[in-house]
């Protein structure tokens, strides 16, 4: 009677195929965490690309429709002009325009003032629900970007000069550019220049 060997995996062999299958899990783990993080990097890219764009979107809606009305100030005792640009004051820029849609048929008009403002890298779009606003009407302020170091306006003239304050001296309230060039400066992300052509 002949014995039969038992045929199996030795010791060494187990450990062997256990230490391939934990080398494989392992890079299988790095692969998915690395394309995780590309995932969030990636998200956070197109959140701040979708946050520009939408900011240079109202900025050319709102200039590109400014309208020629000017608004009375809080007070109701004079005109601000229609359009406004004044590196000097808290706002980067205050305009009439139109184009504020009314779905619901509110008692309102279908023109808006909204001023911009830049805060400690934050750009702010302001708006009231009227256009000739007091100190009793609240005004409504969203958050639009951040990471702004700086938002200039160049400003064309009928003569085809340009300046960066509006309006010029000796100018009515309803006076407004021919042009607007947009200048927003970003943080480690350089600058945007637009032009946008103010409607006749």
């Amino acid at each position: 009677m002949t014995s039969r060997r038992s045929h199996g995996f030795t010791l060494i062999e187990v450990l062997v195929a256990m230490a391939i299958f934990g080398v494989l899990t392992i890079l299988a783990y790095m692969a998915l965490a690395q394309t995780l993080a590309s995932a969030e990097m990636l998200t956070e890219r197109m959140d701040r690309l979708q946050a520009i764009q939408r900011t240079m979107r109202y900025l050319g809606n709102d200039l590109s429709s400014a309208s020629p009305r000017p608004v009375r100030d809080e007070l109701g005792t004079s005109y601000m002009p229609a359009v406004m640009v004044s590196p000097a004051n808290n706002f980067a820029l205050a305009v009439t325009h139109g184009g504020w849609t009314n779905p619901a048929g509110l008692p309102r008009s279908t023109q808006q003032r909204s001023v911009y403002r830049l805060e400690d890298g934050k750009l702010f779009r302001i708006y009231y629900n009227v256009l000739d606003a007091t100190y009793s009407n609240d005004a409504l302020s969203t958050e639009i970007l951040d990471g702004v170091e700086s938002l200039e306006f160049r400003l064309l003239l009928d003569n085809g000069q340009t300046t960066n304050q509006w309006p010029p001296d000796g100018t009515p309230e309803n006076y407004r550019p021919r042009a607007v060039e947009i200048i927003l400066t970003l943080e480690g992300e350089g600058e945007i220049r637009r032009i946008i052509e103010v409607a006749s």
